[in-house]
């Protein structure tokens, strides 16, 4: 099975006077697990839709390898989809629902029989190829789902928010579930969520995207730790962005002329542990909250502005005693500071 390129070059879809997508260009590479990740309306499963060929742009070019698929029907372009309601045939048992996409190709009857029952094998639901729809569970539902998709061997796979129907605990066993089929076959994967976490640990690279636009591609741990804006910084964690002036180094000399990031995991309440190097900032504690592997205190700096500060249990017991209204320090290291020109706080 080959995987193919995407180009995605100036996409452009309004409905009325709304914009959904404002001149999107994006390269995915071959073989690429590649993430869409932002809020309700930040135009992540437009774009998605936009390569099923369920939306059709109103300028711009999608190209997979080297064809312009943007008005090629969705049936044609070799491309599987798992959506967020999985799909399935309710009147059709697990096997019956693999094998409908050979099926509609006109497979011959042998050979739909055999690769239906190895993408059952790659998801682990062989032994249960004749059970209804209805009597299985959410997870199982979902593997289906993606045995249907992988079972005619495309070479893109387009993912619309496939967990979010998943308790917590399942939804984290099929991100590494998900993770691991991509790695076995090596497909072009485009996954669209609003799940912070869930892109962090299953994408090559992450697409931010904000009212239709793309804020930031990068790997995820760059995304995380260099947002190139305050809204990346913000949208993928506990991000404060503190005021110039308001952050010394610990030697006491001004540390930057610019906005600086700081997570709020990233503070410690011992200045040792932050370095020669480090960063101070003094305030006030005004709540403190225990959420068992971490405290999460709330410090107010001078003219009021909050910063959050999450310390992790293990290094957190003096949290328990700290009482609001007292002053303190919390410090960090300066490689988990991070300046965003132009942000304003």
């Amino acid at each position: 099975m080959k995987s193919l390129a995407i180009t995605i070059d100036s996409v452009r879809k309004t409905y009325g006077t709304y914009i959904a997508l404002d001149d999107v260009s994006l390269d995915i590479k071959a073989g690429e697990f590649l993430t869409l990740l932002g809020p309700s309306g930040s135009g992540k499963t437009t774009l998605l839709m936009a390569l099923a060929g369920f939306v059709r742009p109103d300028s711009g070019k999608l190209l997979l390898g080297d064809q312009d698929i943007t008005r090629l029907a969705p049936n044609k372009r070799d491309i599987g989809i798992v959506f967020q309601n999985y799909a399935l045939f309710p009147h059709m048992n697990v096997l019956a629902n693999v094998e409908y996409p050979l099926v509609l190709r006109k497979a011959p009857r042998a050979e739909v029989r055999k690769r239906a029952f190895e993408a059952l094998a790659r998801v682990k639901l062989e032994d249960l190829s004749e059970r209804n729809i209805a009597a299985l569970s959410g997870g199982q539902r979902q593997r289906v789902a993606l045995a249907r998709a992988i079972v005619f061997e495309p070479r893109v796979m387009l993912m619309d928010e496939p967990l979010s129907a998943l308790d917590k605990n399942l939804r984290e066993t099929m991100q590494y579930e998900i993770r691991r089929l991509h790695d076995d076959l090596g497909i072009t994967t485009i996954y669209v969520t609003h799940d912070q976490r869930e892109a962090l640990i299953m994408s090559d690279r992450i697409v931010v995207m904000n009212s239709g636009r793309i804020q930031q591609i990068d790997t995820p741990q760059r995304i995380y730790n260099h947002p190139s804006t305050r809204f990346v910084a913000e949208f993928m964690g506990e991000a404060n962005i503190i005021a110039p002036g308001l952050v010394r180094r610990i030697d006491g000399v001004d540390a930057s002329p610019e906005a600086l990031m700081i997570r709020a995991e990233s503070f410690h309440l011992d200045a040792k542990l932050a370095g020669r190097d480090g960063v101070a900032l003094e305030g006030t504690l005004r709540a403190k909250a225990f959420r068992g592997e971490n405290w999460l205190l709330t410090l107010v700096l001078d003219g009021g502005q909050e910063v959050l500060v999450c310390i992790p249990a293990a290094l957190a017991s003096g949290c328990a005693e700290l009482a609001t209204g007292q002053s303190m320090t919390a410090f960090a290291s300066a490689a988990k500071v991070h300046a965003i020109p132009g942000a304003r706080t």
